[in-house]
């Protein structure tokens, strides 16, 4: 934490810990205050003192703990807090930067609640930064975000209506593991039951979402964001393989998860995987690999190549 904090805001900063994480030992309470013990009793006294109820325990399993029916007082932020809070928003949502975007909205909200001292710089930060857009971002439904939030933490199968990106809808019942935001897109890790397999789905193609009575339990030891990279390079319509003149250890650092599995070969190493996009999967991810390669597998992969290549070659040719 910073060290220019006042003992007012060190000891709104405990009661925040307090909250979050109740049974929390005077040493821990210490350690994220960066004071000493010592200075982390005496905030539970100032606490005490406001007749904030905060019960303790001694032994191995004791801590402190707010009593029930706490009444808190408005949640607290540091300058630093409130300017992160703010950059946060903008790099994820840079329509945020508009009063009348949702998020904006919102965004206004807290940022008029914060005291002047703190929030004047969070203000001008909005005003002033400017967020280009992502065009590959896309913005789900918070009212379906939220749902299969609940579903998620309640571990309760749902029924999912989802829309390709080639206008076909349909329905599945799903396992919903996990939600995952990569480059800017919101994704549905799950289990799909209509597939029997795992599935990833954007959250903003999914229509509606209706809870079922069955539950689920997910994966032991799951790595949401691993699985999801994995699946990514999975189950497209074009199938992939290019086998590389170079050891595993030396392409892999250059092989992103959504182009496939890269696994050892004899005398190299060979990439299996698919893509709906063989152009992209040509121009945006091989091209930049700096290994000699072949197409083996996919003849549309082998015709993007081919194309790419007769560009690349035409842009050379002496035409004199």
């Amino acid at each position: 934490m910073p060290n220019d904090l006042s003992p007012t805001a060190r000891a709104l900063r405990a009661l925040e810990i307090l909250q979050t994480r109740p049974g929390t030992t005077a040493g821990e309470l210490a350690e994220r205050l960066g004071v000493t013990e010592r200075a982390a009793r005496r905030y539970v006294e100032i606490l005490r003192e406001a007749d904030i109820p905060v019960e303790s325990a001694r032994g191995p399993h004791g801590g402190y703990w707010l009593g029930r029916g706490t009444r808190l007082p408005p949640v607290h932020f540091t300058q630093s807090e409130a300017i992160g809070l703010v950059m946060a928003v903008l790099s994820g949502q840079p329509t945020a930067a508009n009063a009348d975007d949702l998020i904006g909205t919102a965004l206004g909200k807290v940022v008029k609640a914060l005291p002047e001292s703190v929030g004047q710089q969070a203000a001008m930060l909005r005003e002033y930064a400017s967020a280009a857009a992502d065009p590959y971002a896309a913005r789900p439904d918070p009212a379906v975000t939220s749902e299969l939030v609940d579903a998620i933490a309640a571990r309760r199968r749902v029924s999912v209506t989802y829309g390709s990106e080639a206008g076909n809808e349909w329905e599945a019942e799903v396992d919903p593991w996990s939600l995952v935001i990569r480059y800017g897109r919101w994704y549905l890790l799950c289990h799909s039951h209509r597939a029997d397999a795992i599935r990833t789905y954007r959250v903003d193609r999914v229509r509606t979402v209706r809870p079922t009575e069955r539950g689920f339990e997910p994966p032991e030891g799951l790595d949401p964001v691993a699985v999801l990279e994995e699946n990514l390079g999975l189950g497209w319509e074009f199938s992939t393989r290019v086998v590389f003149d170079a050891p595993q250890a030396e392409v892999a650092p250059w092989v992103r998860p959504p182009m496939g599995r890269l696994e050892p070969l004899k005398d190299g190493c060979v990439l299996v995987g698919s893509t709906r996009n063989p152009d992209m999967y040509a121009q945006e991810w091989l091209a930049r690999i700096p290994f000699t390669f072949r197409v083996e597998g996919g003849e549309e992969l082998r015709a993007a190549v081919a194309a790419l290549a007769a560009r690349f070659t035409g842009a050379v040719t002496d035409q004199s």
